[in-house]
């Protein structure tokens, strides 16, 4: 695989990740150092391990990955979207911490439905014969590196527009959950041919 490719596939895998963390940033306001690199880091952590997986499994787990994977991902989504809305609404003086998106269980599902696509690249790349090990690094640098960049846009727009970033941020999770059901349901023949 060119270099030119592989650039292309990672950055378009980060995107869901760049989004994501648009919404983040805006309910860690002021946005310091710690989560930031907890939230960069398991993004591109799990970017990285989930083509790895995907590679491994190679064409065992491939129906069940494109029958499955874009309900888990909009599942998880929806969840975290909703909730997110929920507590901008209701939100009183003693629920900032709660709502922190770099911590817990709600870090661990972002970092999940953030790099499901991951997964799917790895069983292609398997496919393809391609060696796993320095697409999947890149793949998970380039997601880092996109999530600083939306965690550091989002907190701006947060400072400015507070809770309606809020409400915001967690339509767009609902919104990116959405449009990963929609594509693999009406736009991918592999999945529209598996339902």
């Amino acid at each position: 695989m060119d270099a030119f490719s592989l650039l292309g596939i990672a950055m378009a895998l980060a995107m869901d990740a760049f989004a994501v963390a648009l919404a983040a940033g805006a309910v860690l306001c002021p946005l310091t150092f710690r989560p930031c690199f907890r939230l960069a880091f398991h993004f591109g952590l799990f970017q990285a391990m989930m083509p790895v997986i995907g590679w491994s499994a190679g064409q065992t787990l491939q129906a069940f990955t494109v029958a499955w994977s874009h309900w888990v991902a909009f599942g998880l989504l929806l969840f975290i979207g909703v909730r997110m809305i929920r507590e901008a609404i209701t939100a009183g003086r003693d629920t900032k911490k709660q709502r922190d998106p770099s911590r817990g269980t709600t870090m661990v599902m972002l970092s999940v439905a953030t790099s499901i696509d991951a997964l799917a690249v790895g069983l292609s790349l398997a496919m393809l014969k391609v060696t796993i090990w320095f697409p999947a690094l890149v793949i998970g640098l380039v997601a880092c590196g996109f999530t600083v960049m939306g965690l550091c846009f989002g907190t701006r727009v947060g400072q400015r527009w507070g809770k309606q970033a809020e409400v915001t941020g967690g339509a767009i999770l609902i919104g990116i959950g959405v449009k990963i059901l929609v594509c693999a349901l009406f736009f991918d023949s592999s999945a529209g041919g598996s339902l």
